[in-house]
């Protein structure tokens, strides 16, 4: 049996063309014009990928990816957004999608991505190693304490809900206190090898990190920028 991939795509002409474009490429597609539909095909349909649009009328693209990540957390989820609206990129990485792709796009960049996430989620790699934290199942990072596998951080008494990735990223970080961790590194280690090496959800990822645990984001202490060579964590 083929793959499955759901598209979630209220605009018709480009619901279609997507659909024509992953069954050229020998996939089993499942268009929905809405995210309730999409919703519908993904309890009813079991697709092996899943690409949504945000904007879309009744349940939005948020909505959806929310639903779908509260019933599996292992399915790909690519999201489609609009060129300027940088919040929706930032939502749809905080409620677990793989990766993100805005409008207008080409269909060889989509087509790419997709394949690559299916390489890294069909292999060990699939899901970032949350391991090799020093054997912990907490660590602290700045000011906040981790908690493996409860997926939080706690400053004080106060709750951070972080996602899987969020917390591979500040687990690679804090297992390499002082040293600069390159974005290839944290490529291999957060997202796997076979991820797109150029894919953007890297700095979309720790934008929205920072947001979550700095104190500051515009100027954070725990995730230091080294221009030109990647992220450092110095340590208390």
């Amino acid at each position: 049996m083929s793959l499955r991939i759901l598209v979630a795509e209220d605009d018709a002409p480009l619901r279609q063309a997507l659909t024509h474009l992953f069954r050229a490429e020998g996939y089993e597609c499942l268009p929905a014009a809405d995210g309730a539909e999409a919703l519908h095909l993904f309890r009813t349909q079991k697709p092996d990928f899943c690409v949504i649009d945000v904007m879309m009328p009744g349940m939005d693209g948020f909505d959806l990816c929310r639903a779908i990540r509260s019933e599996d957390v292992r399915v790909p989820v690519i999201v489609l957004t609009a060129r300027h609206d940088e919040i929706d990129r930032v939502v749809g990485l905080e409620l677990g999608a793989d990766d993100y792709v805005t409008k207008p796009f080409g269909s060889r960049e989509l087509v790419a991505r997709v394949k690559a996430i299916l390489r890294r989620s069909m292999t060990a790699a699939a899901q970032p190693d949350l391991g090799e934290t020093s054997g912990a199942a907490r660590f602290a990072i700045g000011d906040i304490e981790i908690d493996v596998k409860a997926l939080r951080g706690f400053r004080g008494s106060d709750p951070i809900d972080l996602t899987r990735r969020e917390v591979a990223i500040l687990a690679t970080l804090h297992r390499r206190t002082g040293e600069v961790v390159s974005r290839d590194e944290l490529y291999d280690s957060c997202w796997g090898r076979d991820y797109m090496p150029n894919s953007r959800a890297i700095d979309q990822s720790i934008r929205t990190l920072r947001l979550k645990i700095e104190r500051d984001p515009a100027r954070p202490a725990i995730i230091r920028t080294v221009h030109g060579a990647g992220y450092r964590y110095d340590g208390v």
